[in-house]
């Protein structure tokens, strides 16, 4: 790895350095850093302005480094702010979804950052404004909202938002004939409720302390919230509870579950603060999702080794596994994702041959058929509907090179109906782009999916630098969709290109099982032969590739920074979860009991302590050649703490061969999805987007038309 002679020599932070041995399975491990984590996280992330005052000067000096490292690109970030934003519709709206007598919706205003929730007659007509996010929002340096759901007689509205990004969500009652909100405001909720069938109260999860949503209460309206009635709690701090209500408005269901188990209990609406009806006891692997279809539920599930997935029914009068009965049987290679029921139809959306696809099913006949696409890569969302009693389903579509297209479809006549088109106010010409899906062999002879995307004048031969995207984690699948900010990387000439690596569900099931535990190295090794592949094929080079993840695929880019530091020129580490095994072995941390399943659990098994840490970031920073490197962080963000990244900084800083600079930007005031406004969001992309032009030194190529 050369020095990258793009950068500044400025002296970076230097992070003090305080050692903390920690000895488990007779194994020690000393961490010099350590001290970056506040003591009192909890409160932090209730009240940022509580931190620790020597960790605020420590990441406030990161902040003001890698400003001053990054100060020669501010008007390269500034152009890219205008042509992302440029390629918005500034005042766009959903298409209202229809329920009763009206039909419901949301949009933005001119300039406006939050978005805004409306209902209009259901055949057209004046539209009235529930919920002004942009008007909540004023004075806040972080809102957003979580949820919005109007009750079903259509007179209030239960909503809520998060105002630190910690993502304790205060809840809250809207009357929609005055348009302000009631006495009944809940703090630390999970963000969603459920309406009883009176629509006088609901159902809401409650967070404890280490953000885990353990309690179910019932909230009757005009009561003091203090005297909510528990519901049901789940005791086990290795699962997560959620709460949800069937389109009928008769169901509330309460799902239990970690990443590879799952347990559902069952409410009536009329009866909410009743016994819930355990459907099925979890059983360690077993998974399924209910869906009602009238007098029964549909079960989706992956029961007696059904590992891509089968469909169930079940009676509504008691609808217990022994009463399950198979309708779509297993077909290994075909990954059902989701089920939808109305009256006369089930609509599921799956997976095969790598491509989504979403097949219609006559309840009464069982007949079937596909709706389908020919593009080489795309993807498809099903929009679902308000409504049970109807024909009509809705769906998106979207490439790499088209435009997200809505589509309202009748399943009886089988007729599609464009109802809206995504406009690019700048312009945008598909024909200047062309969108490939390759397959690329990795370590063990496995096929690893690639999609695509590059200006159709770039040229091929090895000279166009690439940005490379991965995640590959909790059997998340990364579609190839449309995405208008690329296309300021993709007209200075860049290759845009997703890595589709196990660990996610592209190729099935099986993709997922073979990314997780023991098997998680193959992660890491699709990733790199993609980078492989993509320079094989003359699409750029090694030095010419930008590495991008986050999260979890923020783990993928330290643990590629660790084994393969020679095969890309720069990485992009967005709220990367990189102190893998010092967070699994920490069990108050509000997320690492329910994460042992996808990971291990360092902490019971000496095996998983050392699968673990054979490929922990933080745990195998080494004397390498590391290529420049920017971590973001937030510092409120409950999912990664933002003193992972702050630490690997640190380490990789001292411990690096290479000279490069290692840069370190936290947002102050927002968590794991950064900032909350939408053009605020922009300017966090164009931030990253200025860091990949500037290591391949592309800072003043002006965009192609």
């Amino acid at each position: 790895m050369t020095l990258n002679s793009g950068f500044s020599a400025v002296n970076p932070p230097v992070t003090e350095e305080r050692p903390l041995r920690d000895t488990r399975h007779g194994i020690t491990r000393t961490d010099e850093f350590s001290w970056l984590r506040a003591e009192n996280w909890q409160e932090v992330f209730r009240e940022p302005s509580a931190l620790d005052p020597a960790i605020r000067t420590h990441l406030e000096a990161e902040n003001a480094y890698q400003a001053e490292m990054l100060a020669d690109v501010a008007g390269l970030r500034a152009r890219l702010f205008e042509e992302m934003k440029g390629r918005i519709k500034e005042d766009d709206s959903s298409v209202p979804a229809k329920d009763g007598a009206y039909a419901y919706g949301s949009s933005y205003q001119i300039g406006g950052q939050q978005p805004r929730f409306f209902r209009i007659p259901r055949d057209g007509g004046r539209e009235e404004i529930l919920l002004d996010g942009d008007l909540e929002a004023e004075g806040k340096a972080y809102f957003r909202i979580g949820g919005a759901d109007h009750s079903s007689d259509h007179r209030r509205l239960l909503w809520s938002y998060d105002d630190k990004g910690s993502e304790f969500f205060t809840l809250l009652v809207r009357d929609l004939a005055s348009g302000t909100d009631l006495d009944d405001l809940i703090s630390d909720t999970g963000g969603d409720g459920v309406w009883n069938a009176g629509n006088d109260g609901f159902v809401y999860t409650r967070l404890d302390e280490n953000h885990r949503p353990s309690k179910l209460f019932f909230h009757k309206l005009g009561t003091n919230p203090a005297d909510d009635r528990l519901v049901f709690e789940e005791a086990d701090p290795g699962y997560f509870m959620g709460v949800g209500g069937s389109r009928n408005n008769d169901w509330i269901f309460i799902s239990i579950n970690d990443h590879e188990t799952s347990e559902f209990r069952l409410l009536r609406t009329d009866d909410p603060m009743g016994k819930p009806l355990l459907v099925a006891a979890r059983e360690m692997g077993l998974q399924y999702d209910l869906e009602e279809g009238g007098d029964v539920f549909f079960v989706l599930t992956n029961a007696d080794g059904a590992k891509d997935f089968k469909i169930m029914v079940a009676p509504v009068s008691d609808p217990t596994r022994p009463n399950w009965k198979e309708l779509v049987p297993h077909e290994p290679g075909r990954l059902i994702l989701s089920v939808l029921a109305f009256r006369d139809f089930l609509v599921r959306l799956e997976r095969k041959d790598g491509l989504p696809r979403i097949v219609v099913r006559e309840r009464s006949t069982g007949e079937e058929h596909v709706i389908a696409f020919e593009e080489e890569a795309y993807s498809l969302g099903l929009m679902g509907s308000y409504e049970y009693d109807t024909d009509v389903v809705r769906f998106s579509y979207s490439s790499m090179t088209t435009p997200t297209e809505v589509f309202d479809y009748d399943m009886r006549t089988r007729e599609r109906t464009l109802q809206k088109t995504q406009e690019v106010p700048s312009g945008h010409d598909p024909d200047h782009y062309v969108t490939r899906r390759l397959m690329a062999t990795s370590h063990d002879g496995e096929l690893v999916p690639v999609s695509l995307i590059h200006h159709r004048d770039t040229p091929l031969d090895g000279s166009a630098p690439a940005l490379l995207y991965g995640y590959g984690s909790y059997g998340t699948t990364i579609p190839a969709s449309f995405n208008t900010n690329i296309l300021s990387l993709v007209d200075r000439g860049f290759v845009y290109a997703i890595a589709h690596v196990r660990g996610g569900k592209d190729k099935g099931y099986s993709w997922y099982e073979d990314g997780k535990r023991e098997k998680k190295a193959n992660t890491f090794h699709d990733f790199i032969s993609v980078a492989s592949h993509l320079v094989s094929a003359g699409y750029t080079s090694h030095h010419r590739i930008v590495a991008q993840g986050g999260s979890a695929g923020g783990m993928l880019m330290g643990a590629i920074a660790n084994m393969a530091p020679e095969a890309f020129g720069g990485i992009i580490a967005e709220v990367p979860f990189v102190d893998v095994l010092t967070t699994m072995l920490d069990d108050t941390l509000p997320l690492t009991p329910p994460e042992w399943p996808e990971w291990g659990n360092p902490i019971a098994s000496e095996k998983d302590y050392h699968t673990i840490a054979a490929y922990s970031p933080y745990d195998n920073v080494a004397a390498l050649d590391y290529p420049p490197i920017l971590a973001v962080a937030g510092l409120t963000d409950p999912r990664v703490t933002y003193w992972e990244p702050a630490k690997w900084v640190a380490r990789l800083r001292a411990r690096s061969a290479s000279g490069n600079p290692v840069l370190f930007k936290v947002h102050m005031d927002s968590g794991h999805g950064g900032a909350s406004g939408r053009f605020s969001r922009l300017e966090e992309i164009a931030h990253v987007y200025a860091f990949a032009l500037k290591v391949v030194g592309k800072t003043d190529i002006e965009p192609k038309g």
